[in-house]
Order: structure tokens, then C-alpha cells, then sequence
């Protein structure tokens, strides 16, 4: 099972280059519970940046860099399928 509404989809941040950004995520129900990945622009996110931590849903960006400006989509996969949330913007200025 993996139910279509997230139930809390991330939300546009805007914050001054250099600060930490943390854009949140709570994956819709499911059976066996969701993992949760990001993607940014429509590529998915890399932990290999060791600025970025994902964690309990959460996308934590340590600093930011005018770099990590743009589109943000949480996903959630099960063994059904994954469900995209709505876009959240991070504004890096």
C-alpha cells in the first residue's frame, strides 16, 4: 500500500548563502513504510555531498551555496511504486 497524499510535503525556504537550509518531508502512509530520497531539478539527490544529510524525510543542507538554489521534490518508495510530492523552491540569496 502507498496512499497518494503526503503528509507533509515540503515547502519553498529561502535562505542567505552560507546559512543552513532544511526543507521537510513526511512521506504518505504505506505498507512497508516509505523510504524517502529527494530530487532536485528532476535528478535525484546524491548523499555523496557531505554538505547534504538526508534524514527521517528531512533534506538538511549544512551551507548553502547559490549552487543548491532550485526545485525540490520529496519521493517516497515502497514495493508498490514511489510518489512524487508537489515542488518546494530553496532560494539561496
Amino acid at each position: 500500500v502507498l496512499r497518494d497524499e503526503f503528509r507533509q510535503p515540503p515547502g519553498d525556504v529561502v535562505v542567505a548563502a552560507g546559512e543552513p537550509a532544511v526543507l521537510e518531508c513526511v512521506p504518505p502512509r504505506g505498507h512497508p513504510e516509505p523510504s524517502v530520497s529527494w530530487k532536485k531539478n528532476g535528478v535525484r539527490v546524491s548523499d555523496k555531498d557531505t554538505r547534504l544529510t538526508i534524514r527521517g524525510g528531512k533534506l538538511m543542507v549544512a551551507s548553502t551555496h547559490k549552487s543548491d538554489a532550485g526545485v525540490y521534490v520529496c519521493v517516497a518508495t515502497n514495493v508498490v511504486g514511489e510518489r512524487d510530492s508537489e515542488p518546494a523552491e530553496l532560494v539561496v540569496f
